[in-house]
């Protein structure tokens, strides 16, 4: 089971109750999960895009080990230009579209 990050920016009261409630909050906004499955990172992020979807406000990162990924990292990204890890002769980047 991969390390799971969750980084939430100017978002409402209700995710900083949730995310605390299935991981470790570090730092203010800033969750950890080291052993979440999967399926409960799925389920996780699909509540917080239901939430951002409704109101619109804030932004919400998510990163997990992905061994199958560039890096071994993916990303996902609400509220912010959709992002994506490159390889750039051995340098991981993250590119913008």
């Amino acid at each position: 089971m991969p390390l799971t990050i969750i980084v939430t920016r100017d978002v409402e009261a209700r995710y900083r109750g949730f995310l605390a409630s299935v991981m470790l909050e570090i730092s203010a906004g800033v969750y950890v999960a080291p052993d979440m499955s999967s399926g409960v990172r799925k389920r996780v992020w699909d509540v917080v895009s239901h939430w951002w979807e409704t109101l619109r406000r804030g932004s919400v990162v998510m990163v997990w080990r992905d061994k199958a990924a560039t890096g071994h990292l993916n990303i996902e990204t609400l509220g912010e230009p959709p992002k994506h890890i490159v390889d750039a002769d051995g340098v991981l980047l993250v590119k913008r579209e």
